[in-house]
This record gives structure tokens, sequence and C-alpha cells, in this order.
């Protein structure tokens, strides 16, 4: 059976997929599988990808194929060698019968293929953030200024996202850390940790407060000295997403849902970054070694 819709597939692509919509809306009878794979190339005029992905349980075998994707954010960070996750959208009424959305890059490319050309506008290794200003949990404006002399690590979230691997597991790898970092004397006055928040319309201060509570755990005291959350302005949040290299948009399937990538960054005393993670495979271990090793290189 498998092998039959696997044939049914191909011969779909082939025949239908020359010219990918822009943005094809799932039908009512649209299947849709989690699907898990690695770039192998990319084709950003036709909006589709190559990827050697791992088997649609309950569809498809591994193998090696082309998939439209329709998320126009995702061409500034995908390249080959990265590493997904994504929802396999099937269905036979629409346009293209079959594309990749809610893209999650995991995992960058591999150490050793060509680079990408650097952008000054955007955050690299040693180079100094500049001063953003935004609201936290408790309602007050802060700045990026305002954590220079400790090492900061920041990371992007959205409260109402449903997908463990991306918000939910940020939340949870940084209340972890700020519970470890609460714990020691050694570090506990020169740690920060900063969520930031791209759904400025729906996460409030007051939103955000009670879902820091929710990660501290039930018995936790409302203390954010060492973790906060913030949020501003589409302007404000759009200006920090922007320098760290997030990519964020509404879900045009469904728009209580934002597409984006994964960025978490870690920043000297000195204002200066010292370390970029670009997907979810790092641990609160991982974060506190390079936060460690931030404060000893100042």
């Amino acid at each position: 059976m498998r092998i039959y819709l696997t044939l049914i597939l191909f011969t779909v692509f082939f025949t239908a997929c020359q010219k990918p919509t822009a943005n094809s809306a799932a039908g009512s009878d649209a299947k849709r599988y989690s699907f898990k794979g690695k770039v192998v190339s990319v084709n950003r005029e036709k909006k589709t990808a190559k990827i050697d992905h791992d088997a649609v349980e309950g569809f498809m075998d591994a193998m090696t194929m082309e998939f439209p994707i329709h998320e126009d954010w995702v061409w500034d960070d995908l390249a080959p060698g990265s590493e997904i996750r994504a929802e396999l959208v099937v269905d036979n009424s629409a346009k293209d019968p079959y594309w990749l959305e809610k893209i999650g890059i995991v995992a960058s490319a591999k150490p050793g293929q060509a680079a990408p050309p650097i952008d000054e506008r955007f955050a690299q290794i040693g180079k100094e953030i500049p001063d953003f200003q935004l609201t936290n949990q408790d309602g007050k404006r802060i700045s990026t200024k305002d954590f220079r002399g400790k090492v900061l690590a920041i990371t992007f979230i959205y409260a109402q996202c449903p997908l463990p691997d991306y918000c939910i597991k940020m939340s949870t790898s940084f209340s972890d850390a700020a519970n470890r970092i609460m714990a020691e004397p050694d570090v506990k006055d020169k740690f920060r940790l900063l969520s930031i928040s791209f759904d400025p319309e729906r996460d409030t201060p007051e939103k955000l407060k009670s879902y820091g509570l929710g990660y501290l755990g039930k018995d936790a005291k409302p203390d954010f000295s060492v973790w906060q959350l913030a949020v501003g302005s589409d302007k404000e949040v759009r200006a920090v997403a922007d320098f760290f290299g997030l990519r964020y948009e509404v879900n045009e399937n469904d728009k209580t849902q934002l597409n984006h990538s994964l960025r978490t960054a870690v920043i000297a005393p000195d204002g200066k970054v010292t370390k970029i993670f670009p997907g979810n495979e790092w641990t609160p271990n991982d974060l506190l070694r390079e936060m460690k090793a931030a404060m000893a290189g100042n």
C-alpha cells in the first residue's frame, strides 16, 4: 500500500508541480503527516527544496525528492545541509497536491559547507548588539543596555505556540537554566536570560508573566530577576528579530499560529555576541557552558 501511495505521489509531483503556487490553502480532506529530513538543494525561484527525508509514518518510505514550500521566510535560512522538521500536507484537490508547511530548521548546515555571504546588518559572532527597547513581564520598559556587565542569553517564543520542539522547548530550557542559575551563587548575579515574544498582538506583559510562572513551576515564587520575558510593538520586535536572523509570519492556513525559525544567542558582558544556536539542538547544559565561556572571556 505504501509503495502504491508513493508512486501516486511521484506521479502527481511530476505532472503538477512545475510551477508551485505562492499559497495553497488545504481543503477539509487534506491529510497531514509529521516530516523530518535534511535539505539537499533549494530552488528559491520555484519555491521547492530537494530533501532526503525519513520515512513518513503511515504514508511513504524514506527517500530523496523535491517538495514545494509556500512559506516565504524560509528562503533566507534554508540551505543545503540544513536539518528540518515540518508538516507534510497532501491534498489532491489543491493546485499543489502536496507541500511542506510549519517549517522548523532544527540544525544548520554542517561545518565545512559553503557559508552564505555575511550580512553585517545581522548578528555575527563578535558583533556588538544595538540597543533595543522592550516591555517586560512586569510592564517595565527595559533595554539591552540594562544587561551590560552581565552575560545575557536571548531566545524567541510566542505563548500560543503548540509545537513541543519549538517555543515549548525553548521556554522549558530557559526556565530550567534559570532555576539552575538562581541556585548557583557564583553566577546568580552575573547571568541573565531574556525570552522575546514575536506575537505582540496577543502576548501582553501580563500574559507573559503568567506564561513564565507556568514554566518555572507551580511552587515557584514570582521571581524574574534572572529570567525575564518581554514584548514590544510590532516595529520594536521586528527590529530585534531581524538583527538576530529570526523569521516569522502568520500561518495562512491557521491565522492563530505563526510559522517561525529558531534563534538563541549568548551575549558577553561587553555586549558582543559570542554564540548563536540556530535551532533547537541545544540543552540547558550547552547554554550554561556557553554563558560561562562568555564570562571567562571578558
